[in-house]
């Protein structure tokens, strides 16, 4: 054994010194069932002690807890080598106030790399999580009584506090947790990734929080939450120019998105070249509802094909503060948008949750009996439109959406819910509530629903549905200062095509519709 020992250390002196050391070579067990964590720290620690280098998973199956990333090392993952996640919670560490399969904390000039694979094993750790729960192993966690366990699930990547980070050509599958999250760090690249991850609920595919200086590419993410997500969590820190570009998303909640975190916020955002398919949710969705400010975000090039919506704006007041949040400066162009009638997830392992009700009045049926209607399988419900939603006294500012087209399923019934136009500020305003494109329950306009906004322009912007629908393309409440230029509507059968309620210097120009504008524009008679 003693032999053994000095014959390992000596190994890790060469290697380190080689500024390379394969995992393999200092006796890791490629079996897929041997806890390899010790070995593969050792190998970490010694190449960051050396100065920096690359520590090598060789193709194999190597079971391993939480990693400790260190300053200076690329973990790099071969064709071939699977780091596989524990099934046990035992073998990860707690006390750091996240865990992760791979964690890092203060560390700089870190990388993982691939083609390999890194699995996190979430279904598996999750069996592991329930037995300790029902058996009262673990008794930190009471929510798993009402929604999910909250104590025991693993990112795969969790990075806090680092500079100078690479991720690339990387497959990361089947987390427990957020697949990976990188806090309050300072220079990200992000570049050939592929995500595959629907193992298990609130199972975001990249999360970046109050992070600055990001590009992210070229990358594949299918996840059972939000795919892509900037989050801010720090009232003294922001998400801060983040850059995004040819990336493919599906998700069971949202392609991207701001939010809904939002303490401090976002500035400086772009994404060009974005397509996100059979995405339950918003494929772009723009949220601050924590006081903090979301300003100066550009969104070009998205095509959108089988998402429950388009787009959604929300400015709200879910913190309990005083401060009023700050929604401002958006330019979204060159976005195709099709909005089926179906459920856009509906086969996946893991789908979006029934949650087209009205709050406070609808309940999911004890017995379904409305199964055999479009939309949700449970419940039927209208299309939910576009959205550009303030609240009372703090209004969206200046959004401007150029060149966008969407399809919608339409088929819009009057029998499941209908809004009189001179009732539409009977829409619930829901100001503290978890944003999402369907928390105003149902809505007056199949098209666009434009609330408590100034400064908003529409530039060549086409929408069409293929069954009849019996609202308003675009309803307007509370919106101030605002141009729409070249707007087509070629489907549109029942008036008004455009509804204008509240609003002041509304100027629209080039509106193309099977109608005059003097029958399709209406005004509330107090206007």
């Amino acid at each position: 054994m003693r032999i053994s020992i000095s014959l390992f250390l000596l190994m890790l002196v060469f290697f380190a010194h080689s500024k390379e050391i394969d995992i393999l070579k200092l006796g890791a067990k490629a079996d897929g069932v041997t806890v390899n964590t010790k070995i593969i720290q050792k190998a970490i620690d010694a190449v960051s002690a050396s100065g920096g280098g690359k520590v090598i998973v060789p193709p194999g199956n190597f079971m391993t807890g939480t990693l400790f990333m260190k300053s200076g090392v690329n973990l790099h993952i071969m064709l071939g080598a699977v780091l596989l996640g524990s099934h046990s919670t035992s073998d990860y560490a707690k006390g750091t106030g996240k865990i992760a399969l791979i964690y890092a904390k203060g560390q700089k000039n870190i990388s993982v790399t691939g083609p390999g694979i890194i699995d996190g094993q979430g279904q598996e750790l999750m069996f592991d999580i329930f037995a300790k729960l029902r058996s009262g192993e673990m008794t930190e966690d009471s929510i798993w009584l009402y929604k999910r366990p909250g104590s025991g699930r693993s990112h795969n990547i969790y990075f806090n506090d680092c500079k100078n980070i690479v991720v690339r050509d990387i497959t990361l599958k089947n987390s427990s947790n957020w697949v990976q999250d990188y806090r309050g760090c300072d220079g990200i690249l992000i570049d050939g990734m592929k995500v595959q991850s629907t193992a298990y609920w609130n199972n975001d595919g990249l999360d970046i929080t109050d992070s600055r200086n990001v590009i992210i590419r070229n990358s594949y993410i299918n996840a059972s939450d939000d795919a892509i997500c900037l989050k801010s969590e720090n009232k003294e820190s922001l998400c801060e120019n983040i850059t995004i570009e040819n990336c493919i998303v599906r998700s069971s909640a949202n392609g991207f998105k701001l939010g809904t975190a939002g303490e401090g916020g976002f500035r400086n955002i772009k994404v060009n070249g974005l397509t996100v398919f059979d995405t339950y949710r918003s494929a772009i969705a723009l949220e601050l509802v924590d006081g903090g400010v979301l300003e100066n975000v550009d969104i070009r090039n998205v095509t959108a094909k089988n998402t429950g919506n388009a787009i959604f704006i929300r400015l709200g007041k879910r913190n309990t503060d005083e401060r009023l949040g700050v929604l401002q400066n958006v330019y979204i162009a060159n976005v195709k948008a099709e909005i089926p009638l179906l459920k856009p997830d509906q086969g996946y392992p893991i789908e979006g949750p029934p949650d087209h009700l009205r709050p406070g009045f609808d309940r999911m049926p004890v017995r379904p009996s409305h199964f055999h209607i479009y939309g949700h399988p449970f419940l039927p419900y209208n299309l939910v439109p576009s959205s550009i939603v303030g609240i009372p006294g703090n209004r969206v500012k200046n959004i401007k959406l150029e060149n966008i087209d969407i399809t919608y399923g339409g088929k819009a019934d009057s029998s499941i819910a209908y809004i009189p136009l001179d009732k539409v500020e009977s829409v619930i305003e829901n100001i503290n509530g978890y944003p999402e494109f369907s928390m105003f329950g149902e809505l007056p306009s199949w098209g666009f629903y434009i609330r408590h906004a100034e400064g908003v322009e529409f530039k060549n912007v086409r929408m069409r549905y293929k069954q009849d629908d019996f609202r308003p393309a675009i309803v307007m409440d509370d919106v101030q200062a605002s141009h729409f230029n070249v707007i087509e509507i070629p489907t549109a059968k029942k008036m008004p095509i455009i509804f204008l309620h509240n609003t002041q210097q509304i100027e629209i120009q080039k509106l193309n519709i099977p109608f005059s504008e003097k029958e399709a524009i209406w005004k509330h008679e107090n206007q």
